[in-house]
């Protein structure tokens, strides 16, 4: 009995280690298709969860494993743990789960463009736009608990 209980659990583990490792691997892979929509990967933290993309329309969702911060050099972007959206190529339109913190204020970025031209992310916050570098975003950034430790989020925004 010793021996079928002890079986028991190492299969038990051994199938729980394989689909943590398969639902890692797909996690991951959002960052590797956004190149395929023309836009670079680092737009995205590395704390996906999971992800689903409608190939009909471009819909998307992503989880996060947890909101948080990420810089981009003078830029702060604050992800919340769902972020949804629609993906074209070059751009991302109905943004929903991220911010951007201009001057004092936390806005919501409602959508993205790339120019190709100039190589520029166009970002979009309502009728305000800004560009910056699209080589900015190569990188999947880090994903972090706090912008600084001057700045907070309050999630009433």
């Amino acid at each position: 009995m010793a021996s079928f209980n002890r079986s028991l659990l190492i299969a038990s583990i051994s199938i729980y280690l394989t689909a943590t490792a398969i639902a890692t691997a797909t996690a991951t892979e959002i960052h590797d298709i956004l190149p395929e929509y023309g836009l670079p990967k680092g737009i995205l933290p590395d704390a996906v969860e999971s992800y689903s993309i409608s190939p009909t329309d471009g819909a998307f969702t992503v989880q996060l494993k947890r909101p948080c911060y990420v810089q981009f050099d003078d830029q702060t972007v604050y992800y919340k743990k769902n972020i949804e959206g629609k993906l074209s190529y070059g751009s991302v339109s109905d943004v929903s789960g991220i911010q951007a913190k201009q001057f004092f204020l936390w806005l919501s970025v409602t959508g993205m463009d790339l120019d190709t031209g100039s190589d520029m992310l166009e970002f979009h916050v309502g009728a305000l736009s800004k560009k910056l570098p699209a080589d900015m975003f190569q990188d999947v950034p880090e994903c972090k608990s706090k912008a600084s430790p001057r700045e907070s989020y309050s999630e009433s925004i």
